[in-house]
């Protein structure tokens, strides 16, 4: 996949151009089937299929939503659009300047001048630019004028479940990690480095490795079962998300006890896949009861992971794979 990380890195129009425009926080199944659309029509017209996005955020930029939480890393969120099978991504850097920009002017001078735009796909609730005067009935309006189609999506979901990212918030920040991937189409993780921390899990005899990540949306309080990727290798875990209420910490950490392993990790990049949770936070009254807790929440992981694999990415909602 070919990445544009700024408007001016495109110095000539594209090959016939199909477009989506989005943040899409999270890749979760619904944008993944307008990914799917764009890629059909982009070989329809034997063109290239393009995903434009924004960094940071637009409503933290704008201030409406700046404890916005988001589902996945820039990085992350860079991965699983190539991992969608689409041919470019422009990532624009948004800033208020930017936002000031009218819609009008968005569609003639980036959308049409600079990228040649053939066909846009947008959801059907999608608008953009100043005001979000960049509503359906404006690009349909401005398709016309400058020759390019435009495609409106309905909502997109599967059954009952409606495919969106403030769902998949909503379902993490409530630790409900296993039915989260009948949203995203994978399990939820959370990639980082291991660090130092104060070594009572080893004190305990259950070694844990520290992570520190920048991911901002970590799931609730509590104990997880977990796999974790090594180098090359996935291994079962159990994961404590919280403040360790027994001795009284404020911070909150994000420990995992990699089970049957005693390899040094410290400066490692691992990565954390949630399959399910195990418990809410709890305090224990003293060190023996919570070296029972954990022992019980280790046999508990070992039962829940028996038999799991990883999903990083399937098929769905029948058709090819993306």
């Amino acid at each position: 996949m070919k990445i544009f990380r700024s408007i001016d890195e495109i110095r000539e129009p594209l090959p016939s151009p199909v477009v989506t425009i989005g943040n899409f926080d999270g890749v979760h199944l619904g944008h993944r089937e307008i990914f799917r659309r764009v890629k059909r029509e982009a070989a329809r017209l034997d063109g290239v299929s393009m995903v434009i996005t924004f960094t940071p955020h637009p409503l933290k930029v704008l201030g409406l939503r700046k404890e916005l939480r988001l589902i996945n890393t820039y990085a992350e969120k860079e991965l699983l659009i190539e991992a969608s099978g689409i041919d470019c991504l422009l990532t624009i850097p948004f800033t208020a300047e930017f936002a000031a920009i009218g819609a009008e002017r968005f569609v003639g001078e980036i959308l049409v001048g600079r990228i040649g735009v053939k066909k846009l796909v947008i959801g059907y609730d999608y608008a953009f630019g100043r005001n979000r005067e960049g509503d359906v009935a404006m690009l349909r309006r401005m398709g016309e004028e400058h020759g390019f189609e435009v495609e409106v999506l309905e909502q997109i979901a599967s059954g009952e479940t409606v495919y969106s990212s403030s769902a998949v918030r909503r379902m993490i920040a409530a630790g409900n990690v296993r039915e989260v991937v009948s949203l995203i189409g994978r399990h939820y993780s959370v990639g980082g480095t291991v660090v130092h921390g104060r070594r009572r899990g080893k004190d305990l005899g259950f070694p844990t490795a520290n992570l520190r990540t920048e991911k901002e949306l970590i799931p609730a309080a509590g104990v997880y079962a977990v796999k974790v990727r090594v180098d090359d290798t996935i291994r079962d875990g159990a994961c404590n998300i919280g403040n360790n209420p027994t001795f009284g910490n404020e911070e909150v950490t994000v420990e995992v006890h990699i089970l049957d392993f005693d390899g040094d990790l410290y400066g490692k990049e691992i990565r954390v896949y949630f399959v399910d949770r195990v418990r809410e936070e709890l305090r224990y009254p003293d060190l023996n009861a919570l070296k029972e807790g954990i022992s019980r929440d280790v046999a508990r992981c070992r039962e829940l992971l028996a038999g799991v694999s990883i999903i990083e990415y399937r098929d769905y909602l029948g058709g090819d794979a993306a």
